[in-house]
């Protein structure tokens, strides 16, 4: 803004200086002057505009009314920095605007007499031509402003035109010129970008950021890998075909090898029977490393989480199992950089046959040489006509299938309420609940005939099953998005839990598969006999050096805004790759973004594998990081005062859940134990509390039906409570 005081002098803002100092040289008007400089306000002036049209709480916040929209959450999460904006009149007085008698006219360069004054009506219209023009639209896009980002951008900017009393110079000009004819309207664009830049910081570096987050040939990422001459072998088949045991083999006996699951149970199991065959080998999960020599020698053999897969070693074979999850929203990502980043001689994947033409097409990036084999079931699966439709048809050796908790522990009251002895399975169980309840199922000696699981027994666990009932067939499910919906099973899903019942040299090599309501059964064959969809595109996720790169270029912004961005810019082969969904990891940055951590410990704190709808573990984990920054060890002594123990046996289905989310709380020290060894010292001891947490949980388990029942009968306590004291109340 330019300010001509009776002493001569005029103050400049600093944005503005080469407008005015080319005025100066040129302009007999302002001969005797002289000027100073003036800072443009910061965010606490009073003088900043405010850059939104719609009703805000904080003067100086930018806001958005709409969530969890990629693009509208960079407008949400980007706020303007202390840069040089155009933007100087007083925050925007309607009533000011009507009480001025020259409503009608702009009052633009008033001190600038040979410059024509613009009318408002002339500014207007050249504003609205200058938003619907197409060749803005595509310059936008270009500088990347998608429409989103252009829309706000505008208000702002079209804000800024007409409350501004003074506008610089040159800029002005332009405008008379457009208005006149003289030019084109795409000179506004300049300083529409300028405006945007400061809006968003990250559009001033737009091209360094966008060769940052190119991941359009991630096969590239990987060079020591690429320079070896790989063979990739997939085997094929359904469950209980063979398939992982030839891969299993070749392993085993292979000089070196490195195994890589989905889940740590799996992972386990090939750590035990690689051992029992003669073959030393580790185990390697997120939060434990165990050594197969006695003397705690590293073998030559790994079996691990995929998420833990080591890229930097060369091995003869590596497997990686269920190698379909490569489609996975969230976890996607560790199967594809296995698969392009391992160095071995041979690969061998296992899983569905719908996966085959995406490894063939993403092998010829990588030049790998491909051989496939197919395997079929080794025993009979036969698909029932009719329905279960009551409790009183139970039999030995079924197991149901139910996709949520409360149809779990409703359906495990029902049974033993006829005399039924349950083994129960799902997610949130403790992996050493979840075995020994498999091995009250499958031991021929033990009273237990039944089991009510979820789909956790899709993979990781060797049951003896002889019918698998569908208790139900709609399953709550996560989109790409990251938003959970309820449909019915998939054909994929649905043929991997059938593929439980019935299993080779088990008490039950035949299986039958059925469900429990007359009117699911059509439509469970209608779902298995569908064509599996083949899997088109594998799972691709932001590093840490990526990011850090961001922060090199964005330093202010928040990880979950880095996250953000990168996702906005990033440019795919959108024939072959996916973004994973990356929702978790931002609930969790935002968690802790207040607590003053690196930008690399903050990543690595946001990829912890915590379910962000468990509040205990969440407030824990904020915990850890709060106490991470004081650089204090997080012994057992400060664990337990937070955690309750020592514990006691649940006597309702809440003290239960309560248990596990403590249980996940322990794994969490334990992950993190693995990455910053010095500020998680306890590891051994946190281990050993956490297998008596275990034994009490499957305590727990063993009696469900009593704890669901003594649960249903404090809620109707509570019912009766309120009810008494309504009654009172009114009386």
């Amino acid at each position: 803004m330019l300010n001509i005081t009776k002493k001569k002098l005029l103050t400049i803002n600093s944005c503005y200086l080469d407008s005015y100092q080319r005025l100066f040289s040129c302009s007999k008007l302002l001969s005797g002057y002289s000027y100073k400089i003036k800072s443009t306000p910061k965010l606490t002036d009073n003088k900043r505009y405010e850059t939104l049209s719609t009703p805000v709480h904080h003067p100086y916040q930018i806001r958005s009314n709409i969530n969890n929209k990629l693009t509208n959450t960079l407008y949400r999460q980007f706020r303007p920095n202390d840069t040089k904006l155009m933007i100087l009149k007083d925050e925007f007085d309607p009533l000011s605007l009507q009480n001025n008698n020259n409503n009608n006219i702009i009052n633009v360069s008033n001190e600038l007499k040979s410059v024509k004054r613009l009318e408002k009506n002339d500014l207007l219209r050249l504003i609205n031509d200058f938003y619907r023009h197409d060749d803005i639209k595509k310059l936008a896009t270009d500088h990347g402003l998608d429409l989103y980002l252009f829309k706000n951008v505008y208000v702002s900017f079209r804000k800024f035109l007409i409350q501004s009393t003074i506008l610089p110079v040159d800029f002005q000009t332009v405008l008379n010129d457009i208005i006149s004819g003289a030019s084109h309207i795409t000179d506004m664009f300049p300083y529409f970008l300028q405006h945007a830049q400061q809006m968003f910081p990250h559009l001033t570096c737009m091209e360094d950021l966008k060769k940052i987050s190119d991941l359009r040939n991630p096969a590239n990422w990987y060079p020591d890998a690429r320079a070896l001459q790989r063979k990739i072998i997939f085997h094929a088949g359904p469950t209980n075909s063979g398939k992982t045991y030839h891969a299993l083999q070749r392993f085993i006996n292979s000089e070196c090898g490195i195994y890589c699951g989905p889940l740590k149970l799996l992972a386990s199991e090939v750590f035990y029977k690689t051992n029992a065959a003669g073959t030393k080998c580790d185990l390697v999960t997120g939060e434990e490393r165990r050594f197969g020599d006695s003397e705690g020698k590293s073998a030559n053999h790994i079996a691990c989480t995929v998420e833990m897969t080591n890229l930097n070693t060369v091995y003869d074979v590596a497997v990686i199992d269920e190698i379909q999850m490569i489609r996975d929203p969230q976890r996607g990502w560790a199967w594809t950089r296995a698969l392009l980043g391992l160095q071995a001689k041979e690969i061998h994947l296992c899983g569905e046959i719908s996966t085959r033409e995406l490894i063939e097409e993403l092998m010829i990036t990588t030049d790998d040489e491909f051989e496939f084999r197919e395997y079929k079931r080794l025993t009979k699966l036969n698909y029932l006509d009719g329905a279960v439709e009551t409790f009183d048809n139970v039999k030995p050796g079924d197991c149901f299938v139910c996709f949520n908790k409360n149809d779990i522990f409703h359906v495990s009251r029902e049974l033993e309420r006829r005399g039924h002895e349950v083994a129960v399975i799902y997610g949130s169980l403790p992996p050493g609940t979840k075995l020994l309840q498999a091995q009250r199922f499958n031991d021929p000696n033990d009273l237990c005939k039944v089991m009510v699981a979820t789909d956790a027994i899709g993979m990781g666990l060797n049951l003896s099953i002889k019918r698998v009932i569908f208790y139900s067939l709609a399953k709550p499910q996560l989109n790409e998005q990251g938003e959970k919906e309820k449909n019915n099973v998939t054909t994929s899903q649905a043929l991997q839990i059938a593929g439980r019942a019935g299993r080779f040299a088990s008490a039950f090599p035949d299986g039958e598969v059925t469900t429990f309501r007359h009117d699911d059964s059509p439509v469970l064959k209608d779902i298995i006999h569908r064509q599996v969809e083949t899997i088109k595109r594998a799972g691709l996720h932001p590093t840490a050096e990526q990011i850090e790169m961001f922060t090199y270029y964005l330093p202010k912004h928040s990880l979950s805004s880095l996250l953000d961005t990168f996702i906005q810019l990033s440019q795919l082969d959108n024939n072959l790759y996916f973004m994973c969904n990356i929702e978790n990891m931002k609930f969790l940055a935002d968690i802790i973004e207040h607590v003053p951590l690196s930008i690399r410990v903050r990543y690595i704190f946001s990829c912890a594998p915590i379910n962000k709808n468990m509040n205990f573990v969440c407030t824990m984990f904020l915990k850890y990081a709060r106490q991470f920054n004081l650089n204090e060890p997080i012994t057992f002594d400060w664990l337990s005062k937070h955690i309750d123990w020592p514990f006691k046996t649940p006597n309702t289905i809440i003290d239960l859940v309560h248990l596990e989310q403590v249980f996940d709380c322990f794994d969490l020290y334990l992950w993190l134990s693995t990455r910053f060894s010095e500020i998680f010292p306890d590891k051994e001891l946190v281990q050993s509390i956490q297998a008596e947490l275990d034994r009490i949980i499957h305590s727990g388990v063993q009696n469900i039906a009593k704890l669901a029942q003594q649960t249903d009968h404090l809620e109707d306590t509570k019912d009766t409570v309120v009810k008494s004291s309504n009654l009172s109340s009114v009386s």
